[in-house]
């Protein structure tokens, strides 16, 4: 099951220096696992939505198991956030995480 937690659009200047000219917006999830005993019971979901002139693209990633603990996990969802993380780069930056390269408060 997958709680909303927060959203943001991506600032404009992010966007220039990508070379992005349309609205993007990030929607991050926090996904409670109350089913298996085998992993974690709190994860993440992050969603892109593009606002395209064709339409509206949209991508997503699920991260699940990351932790039993829903503060740590609200943590992250607020890191995640700040800090304008996409679908494509949440999996290396959990990597990150872990390996104390960033550090979260």
């Amino acid at each position: 099951m997958n709680t909303f937690f927060s959203s943001t659009f991506v600032g404009e200047e992010a966007l220039k220096e990508a070379d992005i000219y349309h609205p993007i917006k990030l929607e991050y999830y926090k996904h409670i696992n109350e089913q298996t005993e085998s992993e974690a019971k709190f994860g993440i979901k992050i969603i892109i939505k593009e606002y395209k002139k064709e339409g509206i693209k949209i991508g997503n990633e699920e991260l699940t198991g990351i932790t039993d603990d829903e503060q740590e996990i609200e943590k992250l969802l607020n890191y995640l956030e700040k800090t304008e993380v996409t679908p494509v780069d949440a999996s290396e930056v959990l990597k990150d995480i872990e390996n104390n390269k960033i550090r979260i408060n």
